[in-house]
């Protein structure tokens, strides 16, 4: 049987810059973007064409940030989705490559923030595990300074972009994306835990706040019934548009109300 055709809608550059100055993007802000490429329609251009399209909504003054996390470069005794064999765990261990900014590929946000992290000129931090990637006048500023021992708190990119004012646009993707989020696991009481990784010298433990996007979904509903969130369409997705510091602010207060942490095992056992 022949492929059917696409049920469109179609989106180009253009038609994508549009609806979003329609939804209220504006020239010259800073803007952290969740995306979903499939969540838009048939796309004309495909990834480079959607952030063509929010560079050209920003405009040359504007900042692009996106998520581009790496979380592959982890303990593979932690690892599930698949597992691998335990006597596979130290020769993996010990053969990881570390984190490189210039070619480590981001892994499990999507192609749009892997097409932002190969763009000429895109800025990217250092974390080994949750870095971002940024295009634009202020991208250097977003990303600079990220502490390897601070994965979403105040030594991130996220911290800055709160002192910028920037705001978020979900394209296509829900709360569950928002890393926004988890700036306020680092402002309430959150446990501790030790997390492996590959680094420069070899393999490298480090103890770091405990985040988790668990009821996420939960918080971000309740934030979008008591705070203004502006509501919309790009192409067939559905996109949300709010200011970061708002979530966070609200977050803050949720997750010490409706999610209780209890202390964590850290890695490994002690």
């Amino acid at each position: 049987m022949p492929t059917p055709p696409p049920t469109g809608p179609l989106v180009t550059r253009d038609s994508l810059a549009g609806q979003l100055r329609e939804l209220g993007v504006e020239a010259g802000e800073t803007l952290l973007v969740h995306s979903s490429l499939s969540s838009l329609g048939w796309v004309c251009g495909g990834a480079v064409a959607v952030v063509q399209g929010l560079l050209d909504a920003l405009g040359p003054d504007g900042t692009l940030v996106v998520p581009t996390q790496t979380g592959d470069l982890s303990d593979p005794a932690l690892w599930g989705n698949p597992p691998v064999p335990e006597e596979w765990w130290e020769t993996i261990r010990a053969t990881m490559p570390a984190y490189d900014p210039l070619v480590t590929p981001a892994r499990g946000v999507g192609v749009i923030p892997e097409t932002v992290r190969k763009w000429p000129g895109a800025s990217r931090s250092a974390h080994p595990q949750t870095s971002f990637a940024a295009l634009g006048s202020r991208a250097a500023a977003v990303t600079e300074g990220h502490a390897p021992d601070c994965r979403l708190g105040e030594r991130s990119p996220l911290a800055r972009l709160e002192e910028l004012s920037a705001r978020v646009l979900l394209l296509g993707a829900g709360y569950d994306t928002c890393t926004s989020f988890h700036l306020a696991e680092y402002r309430i009481p959150s446990p501790l835990v030790r997390v492996g990784r590959p680094g420069p010298a070899g393999w490298e433990v480090v103890t770091e706040v405990s985040i988790s996007s668990d009821r996420f979904d939960e918080l971000g509903h309740d934030f979008e019934r008591d705070r203004t969130v502006v509501r919309g369409k790009v192409g067939a997705a559905d996109v949300r548009l709010f200011p970061l510091a708002d979530a966070v602010a609200y977050a803050r207060r949720w997750l010490a109300l409706h999610r209780s942490r209890e202390e964590e095992i850290p890695y490994p056992p002690v």
